[in-house]
């Protein structure tokens, strides 16, 4: 990956809706040397996918929560069951296993508390390994970015 290609790649993670002829001209390609250099990054996976970023607050689901999770059993089998069981759930916008005192970290876009409440009885139920949880409701958001630095 050279200069070019993080460039073409910055501008995308900003606006992944821009012409490739706008893209090309930004960083001084052809078209077709752009189009080319694209499709390279995709075919080798650095681009994973394009997608849509929506506002949530417009799009019905205002409400972030990040729920921190400790589970009764550990080993890769339990975690595994678990994030699969998180990982089924729309809300659920991010799933993390991690290290430390919490064993899963929880990223969540709900329309409102009582979507919380139903999605709570079905994740942290007895039967799905779930020995505490914490919740923590976003009050305010600092930076909230798809980007990363190239």
């Amino acid at each position: 990956m050279d200069l070019i290609d993080r460039r073409l790649l910055n501008l995308m993670q900003k606006d992944a809706s821009r012409t490739n002829a706008d893209l090309a001209e930004e960083v001084g390609l052809s078209p077709s040397s752009c189009l080319r250099r694209i499709r390279r990054l995709r075919s080798t996976g650095i681009i994973d996918r394009i997608a849509a970023i929506l506002n949530p607050t417009k799009a019905g689901r205002g409400l972030k929560a990040i729920v921190m999770v400790e589970l009764e059993r550990h080993g890769e089998n339990h975690m595994n069951r678990f994030l699969n069981l998180a990982a089924a759930e729309p809300a659920v916008v991010q799933a993390y296993g991690v290290s430390g005192e919490t064993d899963v970290v929880l990223m969540l876009r709900l329309a409102d508390m009582e979507e919380f409440d139903v999605l709570r009885e079905r994740l942290f139920k007895d039967e799905t390994n779930v020995t505490r949880y914490y919740t923590k409701f976003v009050m305010r958001t600092a930076k909230d970015t798809t980007e990363m630095p190239l």
